[in-house]
C-alpha cells in the first residue's frame, strides 16, 4: 500500500509547480534570440580595422581592471610598465576566452545532440556556436595585433576541462557557461566605451558584449529550467561542480607569467594581487549579477556555496 505523501513532499511539489509556471517557453525564447541574431551579428574580419596602427600611450585594458592596480607594486611601476602589463593581461584574458569558448562549443553540441534538429532551440544553439567560432578567431587576432604571447591555462586546468566537457550534466554545463561569460562581460562593458583603451580592443569588446548578451539569456533561461526539472542528484551535483569551477576560474583568470614578462617578480606580484582589496572588489562586482541569479534559482546552496566563497567571487 502506498503511503501518503509527507508534508515536505507536498511542499516540494507546490514549489516545483510554482517554478514551472514561471518558466518561459523554450521555443519562444529561441525565436526571439534568432531574430536578434539576424539583426545584430558582426563579422570581426570586416567590421574592425585590423590594419590600423596601435595608438601611442593607450591602454589595452582599463587600468582599474588590471590585476595589480592600486597595490604597492603598481605604484612603483612606471606608466609604460603599467600599460605593458595591461597589454599582457588583455592577451591572457583573450587566451582564456578562446579556451573557454572551445569548451562551450563542445558543451552546446552535447546539449543539442538528442534534441529535435528543426526546433528553434537547436537552431539558436547552432547560431551561438557560429558566434563563438568568430569570437575565438577575433580574440586570436587581437592577441597577435598587440604583440603579446598567448597564455594557455595550466596543464592541470586544461585536463580538468577535458573531463568537464566529457561528463558535465546539462545544468552543470550552463552554470559553467555563465561563469565564463558574465564576469568577462561585466569587464568588457567597462572597456568598450573607455577612450583610454586601444581602438581595436574597444571594437573587439563591443562586438563581444552585443553578441554575448544573447548567449547569457539563452544560458540563463535553460539553467533556470534545468534547476526546476532536473532530478535532485543533478541539482546537487550542479551546485558542487559550479562552485569548483568558480574556484578554478578565479585562479586561472590571469596567467602569472604576465608578471614575469613585464619584468616583475612573479611571486611578489601574485602575493600582492591576492592581498588586494581592490582586486577582490573588482572580481566580486564582476560576478555579482551572476551570483545573485544563481542564488535566486537555488544553485548557491550547501557545499557549493562554500566553494563559491572560497573562490573569492562571492562576498
Amino acid at each position: 500500500m502506498t503511503s501518503a505523501p509527507t508534508a515536505m513532499t507536498v511542499a516540494d511539489t507546490d514549489v516545483l509547480r510554482d517554478a514551472l509556471g514561471l518558466l518561459k517557453d523554450r521555443e519562444q525564447v529561441a525565436e526571439r534570440l534568432l531574430d536578434s541574431s539576424a539583426k545584430h551579428s558582426f563579422d570581426p574580419d570586416t567590421e574592425l580595422d585590423w590594419d590600423a596602427p596601435l595608438e601611442e600611450g593607450k591602454w589595452f585594458w582599463p587600468p582599474e581592471l588590471v590585476s595589480l592596480y592600486g597595490t604597492p607594486l603598481w605604484k612603483r611601476m612606471s606608466l609604460e610598465q603599467q600599460q605593458d602589463l595591461s597589454r599582457h593581461e588583455a592577451a591572457s584574458l583573450a587566451s582564456l576566452g578562446i579556451w573557454f569558448e572551445i569548451i562551450l562549443m563542445q558543451l552546446l553540441v552535447r546539449h543539442i545532440y538528442d534534441k529535435p534538429v528543426t526546433s528553434a532551440h537547436v537552431r539558436y544553439a547552432l547560431t551561438e556556436i557560429a558566434d563563438e567560432c568568430r569570437h575565438s578567431k577575433m580574440f586570436a587576432r587581437m592577441i597577435q595585433k598587440g604583440g603579446a604571447p598567448t597564455y594557455p591555462v595550466s596543464r592541470l586546468n586544461h585536463n580538468l576541462a577535458r573531463v568537464l566537457k566529457t561528463v558535465s550534466t546539462t545544468p552543470g554545463s550552463f552554470a559553467c557557461t555563465l561563469l565564463g561569460e558574465e564576469i568577462l562581460d561585466w569587464m568588457q562593458r567597462l572597456t568598450f566605451p573607455d577612450e583610454r583603451v586601444q581602438t581595436i580592443v574597444r571594437g573587439v569588446t563591443r562586438i563581444h558584449v552585443v553578441e554575448e548578451a544573447r548567449h547569457v539569456r539563452y544560458a540563463r533561461e535553460e539553467l533556470r529550467r534545468q534547476m526546476v526539472t532536473a532530478p535532485r542528484w543533478e541539482r546537487e551535483l550542479t551546485r558542487i561542480s559550479s562552485g569548483e569551477a568558480a574556484r578554478v576560474f578565479s585562479v586561472a583568470f590571469v596567467n602569472p607569467q604576465v608578471y614575469t614578462n613585464v619584468g616583475l617578480d612573479r611571486r611578489e606580484a601574485v602575493a600582492q594581487v591576492r592581498a588586494s582589496g581592490h582586486r577582490r572588489e573588482v572580481m566580486q562586482n564582476g560576478a555579482r549579477r551572476l551570483t545573485d541569479f544563481l542564488d535566486e534559482i537555488g544553485v548557491l546552496r550547501g557545499a557549493g556555496r562554500r566553494l563559491w566563497r572560497s573562490s573569492g567571487l562571492l562576498a
